[in-house]
């Protein structure tokens, strides 16, 4: 049986891991052993890294769409609640495209949440239990204003 040698396969691999390190610093671009070790680190860094960046694009968004409310006296937290009430599911990346490069459209959508706000708030307040004129509370208990004057105690 004749021998295997692996001269070639072994030069095929130091070569391509050699050429996808090209650019690091040192002997991280010259040396096999320290650029596999670097590429083990640089794909791991990039793996993470293209999850975070959702995360990072997202608070960006946020941030934008914050601004943007601030400006037409609203807040974020109250836009999107509008929002949701009123049935319009944008996202936030297109929320954010509309704050910053249509600015006529975004403050009609501002406008839109705020009504729906509004009237979430108004039929709330409807809907809510109207507090007796006694000063008598549901549990049966007086209210601070018409409880008697406690007694003082001299000790």
């Amino acid at each position: 049986m004749s021998r295997v040698k692996r001269g070639v396969t072994k030069h095929a691999r130091h070569k391509k891991v050699l050429l996808a390190a090209r650019g690091f610093h040192a002997s991280s671009h010259r040396n096999y052993k320290w650029a596999k070790e670097a590429l083990i680190h640089a794909w791991d860094h990039a793996y993470r890294n293209r999850r975070e960046r959702k995360g990072e694009f997202r608070r960006l968004w946020i941030i934008r769409i914050g601004a943007a409310c601030r400006q037409l006296g609203t807040t974020y937290s109250r836009f999107i609640f509008g929002l949701k009430k009123a049935g319009i599911e944008l996202d936030r990346k297109i929320l954010a495209d509309l704050a910053v490069r249509d600015f006529p459209a975004f403050e009609k959508l501002v406008a839109l949440a705020a009504q729906n706000v509004e009237e979430g708030q108004q039929s709330a307040a409807a809907a809510s239990p109207v507090a007796q004129s006694d000063g008598a509370q549901d549990d049966g208990t007086q209210s601070d204003e018409t409880q008697d004057e406690p007694e003082e105690v001299e000790a």
